[in-house]
């Protein structure tokens, strides 16, 4: 007897931007960051199981635009992103995403999401994860160096990861720290806002930078960073695009996602090809040490890497079950026999005409 098909192979769940809100609302933001984080770091664990590879970018003077895809050879994952700065001139965001979950088995898409307030989500939750394993475990104070989309998440992450309780911002716009700030009372810090970065670096445990210009910046010099510091380097992930001094990557001791991926894209860009650095999932399997003293500078070349967003759309795809927060996209073809596509065609337009 022919196996029967499982009912409506033709709808895929999709989350769009409402309901990621309300799943974040709903799950509230500090939890759902702390969970997503929990998810990241069991997939760090079992890192070697992945195939990776660095993503598939294609540049322009305006931007870039990439793909990001991985498996764990149950799942396929992969997300669209771009980054443009140049977009927040015209009213639009400098980065948007969406991502699609599959599975390996089939072929057919699981899950397909908004990915925009989603990896500003992950991609804190991944930072503070890092200043989990490589920040000194009384760090409290943290500077934030750019304060635009990025920001609060970032302040939010390593309050519900680290316990970071104090801000000190600055933008070269003031009305992005204001904003910043505005956004984050209530939420427990003690924050100031700085008139220079150096003013801001000033008693920090844990810096920031999470810059937006496509530039070879110098966002941080080496004579801001000081014994213990732990630099969470957010802002430079695309080649040609930077935030520190290379004196302050000779002084440190710094951890990247994959060296592939980050040599092309992160601080290390500036560096030799053997310039060393070690992973951070092998520090989060004990394989390696993290900080090797109080007073060492580490470092985390943050660039971002697909197995984050695989982890992220994992996680969203474990709660909307018990959320409901999704709806019936008829995404995909469906015919009453694999083989007879254009039969679709013809009953469509058979009843067209009734």
């Amino acid at each position: 007897m022919k196996p029967q098909a499982p009912a409506n192979l033709n709808i895929v769940p999709f989350v769009s931007v409402d309901h990621m809100m309300k799943l974040v609302l709903t799950v509230g933001v500090e939890t759902f960051i702390r969970e997503l984080a929990g998810v990241i770091e069991e997939d760090f664990r079992r890192w070697e199981v992945f195939d990776k590879r660095p993503r598939i970018g294609c540049h322009s003077d305006e931007g870039v635009i990439e793909l990001m895809p991985t498996s764990d050879g149950r799942l396929y994952g992969f997300k669209y992103v771009n980054g443009h700065p140049k977009n927040m001139r015209e009213g639009r965001q400098t980065v948007t995403a969406f991502g699609v979950l599959a599975d390996v088995g089939n072929g057919y898409p699981a899950l397909l999401s908004e990915m925009t307030i989603l990896t500003a989500l992950r991609t804190a939750a991944t930072s503070a994860l890092a200043g989990k394993y490589l920040a000194r475990p009384d760090a409290r104070c943290m500077a934030i160096i750019g304060n635009g989309a990025q920001s609060e998440f970032q302040a939010l992450a390593f309050k519900a990861i680290c316990g970071v309780n104090r801000l000190r911002l600055y933008d070269i716009d003031p009305a992005a720290s204001q904003k910043c700030r505005a956004n984050l009372q209530g939420e427990g810090f003690d924050i100031i806002i700085a008139a220079s970065a150096e003013e801001a670096v000033e008693g920090a445990d844990v810096i920031t930078t999470v810059t937006a210009d496509k530039n070879l910046a110098t966002v941080l010099t080496d004579n801001m960073v000081g014994p213990g510091v732990h630099i969470n380097a957010v802002g430079g992930d695309c080649p040609g695009k930077t935030e520190l001094h290379r004196d302050i990557l000779t002084r440190s001791e710094v951890f990247v996602e994959y060296p592939p991926q980050t040599r092309i894209e992160g601080e290390i860009q500036q560096m030799p090809e053997d310039f060393p650095v070690q992973e951070l999932w092998q520090v989060i399997n004990g394989q390696r040490p993290g900080r090797s003293s109080e007073r060492a500078i580490t470092l985390f070349d943050s660039v971002g890497f697909a197995i984050e967003d695989f982890s992220a759309l994992r996680y969203v795809r474990g709660k909307l079950e018990q959320t409901g927060l999704f709806c019936e996209l008829d995404l995909l073809a469906d015919p009453d026999e694999p083989r007879d596509l254009y039969g679709m065609l013809l009953r469509c337009k058979a009843a067209q005409a009734l």
